[in-house]
């Protein structure tokens, strides 16, 4: 099979190198479909290698393994699959609840680097300000805008890379490979949901593949899809309080914790490739993605929220004087268990200058946060060999995230009687743009790799409609300022940011004996903000025997902070001990950032190892890795800092004139050391029999985590239990594959260990989770012609996370970081055809 590139090199390592352009003999296509399916691409500049014969742990996942899942989300499928990969609901947590934060072997979300047919994808704009306390502050890639059908494998390296990679390769990396066929595809629809009648989700899926003349491909996919929120609710104390006193108008469930709503979910991707000459090939990909995703808030309660409806604790409510002279003489109206006078309540009513919500809302409100999100991404080059055995990658790409929040059934209070009850609060975009030039040349058992890279990454901040953000003429009288709930930008916030760097890097790997294989990295990167880095890695896989070898690397890493952590600028509404409050985060330099210890950001730097082992015996198939990372200055939010008078009045004087609003502010800051560790476990083992053929996958990890060194001043001892706790320590699963004629049936056993959880992001609310187990199973019957059909359930048993002893303080009935998730068991149905 000719093969005009098997040298990849630079931060570009391409699956396109292995399924050349050129055609493939018919005596060797199914040697070589079977040798594809266990090549990866990662971890190496040399030939693409079997995971057999890498010196870094590397996991294979072929898409059948994600065609064989109730859920279509590309975070959630990973998490099935990969053991050290974990993601939770984040059913109220901001922007979280839009791009759900995942963590790979206990680390941040932006500590593992993304790539599409090994290209660094760029990141999402949302930054998770609400993330559980491991992921706060994360701003990482937005993988669900990936579609399942698209996938050819994901190869995920489970070792750091920032030597081979650059900067957020700390955990490790994961490399969706595009399907490349140049012929045939698949439709698929899906439907499911889950046993308490809700959620329901429907998707659509298609692959094709098309000939670009004789000498190339053009592979297309897209997806559609529709997904109804969830409620995993109780009604709240307070809310319950005020029913039994006799408000008849508050809602039932008052607040809703669930999963949100997704609509108009599409996603399209493109994949092509053209041979140029016999030596020479030139490739395309891309894609385009947008949806609307919608969530819950907190509930308003109609007599307590400050700057809404009181101003003393609920005491009194807030009554607003609309006069021009503020001589409207407007009563004062006392809230006697839980009801405010009514003779009061109709003096107001009766007085055109006076004015209160609780006339509007007399059951409270709960606002719904949402975006509507976009991305876009497209790269471009050319790859090829000279006559002197140099081979070269040429490439060029550009990505792009935005989305552009809204907020509803909310006020601006300060606005009074002439409040919206829509905003659209802003929007964040995240752009970047990259080129390189990578070599690779073989020298007998030499293979020598170099090249540059160039990257710009722009983040920028648009603001929001007026009403979002107008100090509206009740600021004065202690009414907030802003949509409630989330703020709109200002004028004064928005602007565009942008950071340049570049790098270079030298590779070289030498076979020793055939026994031996070496391998050596070095890479300086030098940043616009920062300065420059330089980073090396070290690694060897020793055959010690046909059956047995070992392996390990050795690796200093960094991430750089992201533009958006330095520029940033955002007000949350979070729960405290003293209910809602309004929470700024700042830019690490802005004037009370400094006052509070604030400073420029600074990368962070980590220290590695992994040691392993890879054993074949017979039919069973085995590697262990143990790895030890240690992480300084990480990159995270300070614990909300509380804010004086004299600096809400300096806030003010800034021209932050909402600041009247604010209770604490936080910003990013380097200000922890972590050590990580832990091992995993992958063992596969095949079984055939005149009953039909098995296959037996299990898959374990254990990870823990200890905070070495931290700031008492920024760093709360919860936060620091939350970044040693909040994922479980021990996760896996063991599954068995069994096919007869034309049925299969798969059967999955998951095991989630034990977790901690601070609810509501409150200290004062401590969750002891527990372990738990989850079966998954599907059956599906192979008919006539490529036409196949599934039932299946994801949680068979409906495996519920343990109710809490908080949840009547914000009617949560699951503590919402579970990693067995909040919504129990899900069904599905699936039809498919393959040609």
């Amino acid at each position: 099979m000719p093969m005009s590139n098997p040298l990849s090199s630079g931060s570009i390592a391409l699956t396109l190198i292995v399924t050349s352009f050129h055609s493939i003999p018919a005596s060797l296509a199914n040697e070589s479909t079977a040798q594809t399916e266990r090549i990866a691409v990662v971890g190496t500049r040399a030939l693409p290698r079997s995971v057999d014969d890498s010196p870094v742990p590397i996991d294979i996942i072929d898409a059948e393994e994600f065609e064989r899942q109730g859920s279509t989300d590309m975070d959630a499928m990973l998490t099935t699959v990969v053991p050290s990969y974990n993601v939770n609901a984040q059913p109220i947590s901001d922007g979280a609840t839009l791009v759900r934060p995942a963590n790979l072997r206990g680390l941040s979300p932006d500590s593992t680097l993304v790539l599409v047919n090994g290209k660094r994808r760029h990141r999402a704009a949302v930054i998770t300000f609400l993330g559980g306390g491991i992921s706060d502050g994360a701003q990482a890639t937005d993988v669900s805008v990936i579609p399942a059908i698209a996938l050819k494998q994901v190869e995920v390296l489970r070792d750091g890379a920032a030597a081979q990679y650059g900067s957020d390769a700390i955990a490790g990396v994961i490399n969706f490979v595009l399907k490349d066929a140049d012929s045939g595809g698949r439709i698929e629809a899906r439907y499911g949901q889950y046993y308490e009648g809700d959620g329901d989700t429907l998707n659509l899926a298609a692959n094709l593949g098309l000939p670009l003349s004789e000498q190339g491909f053009i592979n297309l996919s897209a997806e559609y899809k529709t997904a109804d929120p969830t409620s995993r609710s109780v009604q709240r104390d307070d809310a319950a309080a005020l029913i039994n006193a006799g408000n008849s108008v508050v809602a039932t469930p008052a607040q809703v914790w669930g999963s949100p709503a997704i609509d108009k979910d599409v996603k399209l991707f493109v994949n092509s490739g053209l041979a140029l000459s016999e030596n020479s090939d030139a490739y395309l990909f891309g894609n385009w993605a947008e949806r609307t995703a919608t969530g819950g808030f907190y509930f308003r309660n109609p007599n307590t929220r400050e700057g809404v409806f009181s101003a003393d604790g609920g005491d009194t409510l807030l009554v607003g004087d609309l006069s021009d002279a503020l001589n409207g003489n407007c009563p004062v109206v006392p809230i006697v268990d839980q009801i405010p006078d009514p003779e009061a309540l109709a003096q107001v009513a009766a007085n055109p200058d006076c004015f209160t919500f609780y006339q509007r809302f007399p059951g409270g409100f709960t606002p719904s946060f949402g975006g509507d999100m976009l991305d876009l991404s497209l790269t471009a080059g050319v790859k090829g060999e000279w006559a002197n055995g140099l081979y070269y990658d040429f490439s060029a790409g550009a990505g792009r995230n935005e989305v552009d929040f809204f907020i509803e059934n909310t006020v601006n209070a300060s606005m009074g009687p002439n409040s919206p009850t829509r905003f659209k609060p802003g929007r964040y975009v995240q752009i970047e743009k990259g080129v390189n030039a990578d070599f690779s040349y073989p020298m007998d058992t030499w293979v020598f790799s170099f090249g540059g890279e160039y990257r710009k990454e722009t983040f920028e901040i648009y603001a929001g409609d007026p009403a979002s953000w107008t100090i509206g003429p009740l600021a004065s009288q202690g009414f907030s300022i802003g949509s409630n709930g989330f703020p709109g930008f200002q004028p004064r916030d928005q602007g565009s940011h942008s950071r340049e760097n570049i790098a270079l890097y030298t590779d070289i790997e030498k076979s020793v004996d055939d026994t031996l294989l070496l391998a050596a990295a070095l890479r300086y990167e030098d940043y616009q903000s920062f300065g420059d880095t330089i980073n090396g890695k070290l690694s060897a896989l020793w055959d010690l025997s046909e059956r047995f070898k070992l392996r390990g690397s050795v690796n200093t890493g960094f991430r750089a902070p992201t533009v958006g952590q330095e520029n940033v600028r955002n007000v949350t509404t979070q729960f405290s001990a003293t209910g809602l409050q309004d929470q700024a985060t700042l830019p690490p330099t802005n004037p009370i950032a400094v006052q509070k210890g604030g400073k420029p950001l600074e990368p962070e730097e980590s220290f590695s190892y992994t040691l392993g082992a890879v054993a074949t015996l017979g039919d069973l198939y085995v590697t262990v890795d143990y790895y030890h990372i240690e992480v300084q200055d990480r990159i995270s939010q300070t614990s909300p800092l509380t804010l004086t008078d004299d600096e809400i009045q300096t806030l003010l004087n800034q021209g932050i004139l909402d600041a009247s609003s604010f209770s604490s502010v936080r910003y990013f800051t380097n200000d922890f050391d972590t050590t990580t560790q832990g091992v995993d476990l992958v063992a596969n083992y095949r079984l055939s029999s005149s009953w039909g053929d098995t296959t037996f996958a299990l898959a374990y990890n254990w990870n823990q985590t200890e905070v070495t060194d931290f700031n008492p001043a920024n760093i709360s001892d919860t936060k620091v239990r939350l970044l040693e706790e909040n994922l479980p320590r021990h996760k896996g699963n063991l599954s068995a594959n069994h096919r007869t004629g034309d049925f299969d049936g798969l059967l999955r056993l998951n095991y989630l260990g034990e977790y901690f959880e601070d609810h509501l992001d409150s200290e004062i609310f401590p969750i002891e989770g527990k372990a738990a187990w989850t079966v998954d199973a599907e059956l599906r019957y192979h008919m006539a012609d490529g036409v196949a059909a599934a039932i299946g359930a994801q949680n068979l048993l409906d495996q519920r996370a343990d109710e809490h002893p908080w949840q009547g303080i914000a009617g949560a009935r699951y503590p919402a970081t579970a990693p067995v998730g909040i919504n129990g068991g899900f069904y599905y149905l699936r039809l498919s055809y393959d040609f």
